[in-house]
């Protein structure tokens, strides 16, 4: 079987000057290119199986099990193995697929959710920002560190969200707080996040005493859908955290957010989408792949969706901001970040759980490059009984200097 797995790989990828020299189970070495740059080394026959009838997310599994290893960053590693794969279309899962998107979408959130963020809050650590902040950061300019990125995100949302002093704010998802507490120590609202991650609700708890916010800052361990009914908004926001809802759920995450939300409020929606119109999940098995591996009952739309199930629940939208480069670059500086300090990530994770990030991680930025996802912040209003909506009539306030 190997024998003729290792004849069907040569022959795949005789000719076609790819960078690269495989390395067979036996040791054996096969260049590909005149000038090969990265060593792709198959451990076992599982690993010549997935070269020899490659698509990106059983590449992904086979080195997430140490079947394949490649030599250098993952960067190089995911243009060249673009190319091992050849064209990827985007549309409908396989029946299969959709069962498990089922199975995991009905298991309990919060059993989603700490499958993927608690892990391990000093594995999170290693690679975010100093504030911890778990999503897209925005670039002002090429020189921008993560951190100074991380920061401009932050008080980019509250502008359009226009806090003032005294509002009392909701962050759906608030992860370990960073939103919460710029929005509280900048503007000075009363913020409120919720999460049902366990490592992020004692962070946020801890960071608020060290704060001294107890009387500004709370965090309630909560699902979106347990918000009181009695207890209303000025300004909500939810950053990263609505591609968990699954489409199918979208009347009950934005009438949730419409039923908390004051009339004349606002609300900023921060999350992925796919740039594929109609399509269930990325191919080449990359959407199996996080959902087996990474975001379990995850699911991505369109944003042509997602703005048709806020308004399906009376909630108007009045500024759109595509930040798919950011997104991009927010997860090659993750990824480096990780890579230089494998070791550490390593001993904090374990060696699967350190594969599985670095080539999620690889693989989103990829995918952000290529244009198979985007990353949307769409802001809306809950208009008054009249009909109307306040707000600037440009989007000068979202840019202008602070007094």
């Amino acid at each position: 079987m190997a024998e003729t797995l290792q004849r069907i790989i040569t022959n795949r990828y005789g000719g076609r000057d790819l960078p690269i020299t495989l390395v067979l189970p036996d040791g054996a070495r096969v260049p590909l290119s005149s000038q090969p740059a990265v060593d792709i080394v198959a451990r076992s026959w599982k690993g010549l199986k997935a070269l020899a009838q490659p698509a990106l997310g059983s590449l992904a599994r086979a080195y997430v099990h140490g079947d394949l290893d490649f030599t250098g960053s993952s960067r190089r590693m995911l243009d060249i193995a673009d190319s091992m794969v050849g064209a990827v279309s985007h549309g409908r899962d396989r029946a299969r697929t959709r069962w498990k998107l089922f199975v995991h979408q009905r298991r309990s959130s919060r059993r989603n959710i700490a499958h993927h963020y608690d892990v391990s809050n000093a594995f999170y650590r290693l690679w975010l920002d100093r504030r911890m902040v778990y999503s897209c950061a925005y670039f002002r300019d090429a020189a921008d560190s993560l951190d100074t990125a991380q920061a401009q995100k932050l008080d980019h949302i509250c502008r359009k969200l226009r806090l003032v002093p005294g509002e009392r704010f909701l962050d759906i998802g608030c992860g370990w707080g960073g939103l919460l507490f710029h929005a509280a120590e900048e503007y000075g609202v009363e913020a409120t996040g919720i999460t049902l991650s366990q490592n992020q609700f004692d962070h946020v708890t801890r960071e608020i005493a060290a704060r001294g916010l107890g009387g500004r800052v709370r965090v309630e361990l909560q699902d979106y859908l347990h918000l009181p009914e009695n207890i209303l908004y000025d300004k909500v926001a939810s950053v990263g955290m609505f591609e968990h809802v699954g489409v199918h759920r979208f009347g009950r995450y934005f009438g949730t957010i419409h039923r908390v939300l004051k009339p004349g409020g606002l609300v900023l929606n921060h999350g992925i989408t796919h740039n594929t119109l109609g399509a269930h999940s990325l191919g080449s098995g990359i959407g199996e792949f996080v959902d087996d591996y990474v975001f379990p009952g995850g699911e991505l739309t369109h944003v042509a969706r997602v703005i048709e199930g806020m308004a399906a629940q009376g909630l108007e939208v009045i500024d759109a901001e595509g930040l798919r480069e950011h997104y991009a670059r927010t997860l090659w500086t993750w990824v480096d970040r990780l890579e230089a300090r494998e070791d550490e990530a390593r001993h904090e994770v374990g060696e699967e759980r350190y594969r599985i990030w670095r080539i999620y991680m690889a693989g989103s930025a990829h995918a952000f490059d290529r244009g198979w996802l985007s990353l949307w912040q769409l802001l809306a209003g809950k208009p008054l009984p009249d009909g109307s909506l306040p707000h600037p009539l440009t989007r000068d306030y979202m840019y202008a200097a602070r007094a």
